[in-house]
């Protein structure tokens, strides 16, 4: 089955997208606040309901990253417009931060993939954190739409928090990436020799 429970809960969180987007510009704040969480609840599940059911699909090893990479950087540049009426809003240059880092990656994906034919790139240890920091960023963000003075007193550790794991986990898998392609180039060059001694 393609669109197995999994999918259809990572495709529910893509098309939460356009409406947590809408309702935070029309200035229904909360309503954006609570289709964010419904949107990472979606998020916390697919990835269960695909270990249980067994529904572990190539379709769904596509869909979820592509929904978190909609998801997130909607958040953060919406959030850090200061026209848009929300309590909080993220620093322009975290958010800036943030979007270069997942730029780089699919910059490194794709000459990875030119250079190796590589197809597969799982998400490190790091990644995943800087992931679920950068959630926990823009949900203590929307928060402050219900609670701004509670959420005041941990939002610049939690931003700078992140930022720091953001920028860690990019460097990280940038030196991943090097190691990747001279792990390749060595094989190729070993295999260079074998391929003249067979003939």
């Amino acid at each position: 089955m393609l669109l197995t429970y999994a999918n259809q809960l990572t495709i529910l969180r893509m098309a939460f997208v356009p409406c947590f987007v809408l309702l935070a510009i029309y200035g229904h704040a909360r309503a954006a606040t609570i289709v964010f969480i419904l949107a990472g609840i979606t998020d916390a599940l697919d990835g269960i309901v695909a270990r249980k059911l067994e529904q572990r699909t190539l379709l769904g090893s596509y869909l979820d990253p592509m929904a978190d990479k909609l998801l997130v950087p909607a958040a953060f540049v919406v959030l850090s417009v200061p026209s848009v009426p929300v309590s909080i809003h993220l620093p322009i240059w975290f958010t800036v931060t943030a979007i270069s880092r997942d730029v780089l990656i699919a910059l490194i994906a794709l000459i990875i993939h030119l250079r190796t034919g590589h197809t597969q790139f799982p998400p490190s240890f790091l990644g995943k954190c800087a992931t679920a920091a950068q959630l926990l960023t823009v949900g203590s963000a929307l928060v402050g739409n219900f609670s701004s003075k509670l959420v005041m007193v941990i939002f610049h550790p939690v931003v700078y928090s992140t930022f720091f794991l953001t920028v860690t986990s990019g460097v990280h898998y940038l030196l991943r990436s090097v190691k990747l392609i001279e792990t390749y180039q060595a094989a190729t060059a070993s295999d260079g020799p074998k391929r003249d001694q067979d003939s």
